[in-house]
């Protein structure tokens, strides 16, 4: 969600003239786009906000923005805390970045505009995409979950629809300029439509979820390749969605589950409205359903109240659960959610300890179905040339797992080849590409 706001900053602030500088130094404007999730996106905003300090002293004409999650969540104190700053804007008013920063130009103290709701999808405003084959597509803002631990509803506020239609015109335009993978975007994506259909009850099909219905819809367009989408929230994943998985052929065979805890005590504290047992049903259903489905999660350890017994029952369902790769994290303390007022806050020792041994466990398994991926032969969608090494480049199988392979005249940016797993590492894979690469429309070999 946040690539997404970033690329239509971006955007918007391309149609006012700018264009990406080299470094915050030589930049006219500097713009953050923030994170409130965690604790550590605080503090990384406050030391960058310090360090542009000196050079927007040196040089007053120098713009300083910060927008989005955490501004909303600062409001007024960010300001107090870094006078320097000139415009701070909430998540629900990206579209008068221009009109805040012609205030700045004549105002003596920091624009500050926070709104508390949306005034138009971030969808809507013009974006700046770093990756030609690839678009985020916002489905849905906001979130109606009260998870416990999760500061984002009161930030982005309920959730939010965009109508079907819009969304596969976006789609479609997109297709038009080159994209030929999207990921859907939303706080929930698998509740999306359920507020279009209560205010009409005769939107959406009769046989399938809204949800289902879009990706059904995604499916007809042509020169579409690949289908993602994050992040779904397990009490509301139907069949439906499953099946479209399965028969939709640009969906890709990816799911991000999150479990948060595996002990159904610490899940019912942090008001996550399904239990172990359903959460593993769920992946036992995946797995049945869609072939060759690659399943991801997040875990949260040292929550407030966790004992060593809902630790090993987070342990318990994690092996059971197999996970193919796992966003693993310490609790936060973030003020403004419910789970700050709980009683049993843990020492960061115990905390640490947990992570780690957690850590241990799901890179095992991302280890292991690694290699159960060796002598199969899968499609890239190649990305470009690796981080680490520029004589390959690197790609996404249709399950999302990286791959590098050698670099050959068919392997650029934005090409669908066909490559033979030679080797697993912990979190990568080798191959070596494997007959001519398919067509793509916008794709040429000179980029």
């Amino acid at each position: 969600m946040n690539e997404h706001d970033s690329e239509r900053a971006a955007g918007v602030l391309e149609t006012m003239g700018y264009r990406a500088a080299a470094d915050a130094e030589s930049a006219d404007l500097v713009l953050f786009n923030t994170c409130a999730i965690r604790e550590n996106a605080d503090n990384k905003l406050y030391g960058q906000l310090s360090h542009l300090k000196p050079l927007k002293l040196a040089n007053p004409d120098k713009t300083v923005v910060v927008g989005g999650c955490l501004a909303q969540k600062d409001q007024q104190g960010l300001a107090e805390k870094a006078p320097w700053v000139d415009v701070v804007y909430g998540t629900h008013n990206m579209g008068r970045l221009p009109q805040l920063l012609a205030q700045a130009d004549s105002a003596q103290l920091p624009v500050v505009e926070i709104l508390e709701h949306t005034e138009m999808f971030p969808s809507a405003l013009p974006a700046h995409r770093e990756v030609r084959h690839h678009a985020w597509v916002s489905i849905s803002i906001g979130c109606n979950n009260t998870c416990t631990f999760c500061i984002v509803p009161s930030l982005r506020g309920p959730e939010k629809s965009r109508k079907l239609g819009e969304i596969v015109a976006e789609v479609r335009e997109l297709v038009a300029d080159g994209v030929t993978e999207v990921t859907l975007l939303g706080q929930n994506v698998n509740s999306y439509g359920r507020d279009l259909v209560a205010l009409d009850p005769g939107t959406g099909p009769r046989n399938r979820t809204l949800f289902a219905e879009l990706l059904h819809a995604l499916g007809d367009v042509d020169g579409l390749e690949r289908v993602r989408f994050t992040s779904p929230h397990p009490k509301d994943f139907t069949s439906d969605v499953f099946a479209a998985m399965r028969d939709v052929e640009n969906v890709c065979e990816q799911l991000h589950l999150p479990l948060q805890s595996g002990s159904d005590r610490i899940l019912k504290l942090m008001q996550r409205s399904y239990r172990n047992r359903r959460f593993l049903d769920l992946v036992a259903e995946a797995r049945e359903t869609i072939p060759g489905v690659a399943i991801s999660t997040d875990i949260i350890v040292g929550f407030p109240g966790e004992t060593e017994e809902d630790f090993a029952e987070t342990l318990r369902v994690t092996e059971a659960a197999a996970f193919d790769s796992a966003y693993t994290f310490e609790y936060s303390k973030r003020p403004g959610t419910a789970a700050v007022d709980l009683p049993g806050h843990l020492d960061a020792a115990t905390v640490n300890r947990r992570y780690r041994e957690l850590t241990a466990l799901t890179n095992r398994l991302t280890a292991e179905s690694n290699a159960r991926q060796v002598g199969t032969t899968q499609q890239l969608l190649i990305e470009g040339p690796s981080k680490t090494d520029p004589t390959r480049m690197s790609g996404r199988t249709r399950t999302n797992r990286l791959v590098h392979v050698d670099a050959t005249p068919q392997a650029v940016p934005g090409a669908l080849v066909d490559a033979e797993i030679t080797e697993a590492a912990s979190f990568y894979l080798l191959g070596r590409v494997v007959g001519a690469a398919q067509p793509l429309a916008g794709v040429v070999a000179a980029r």
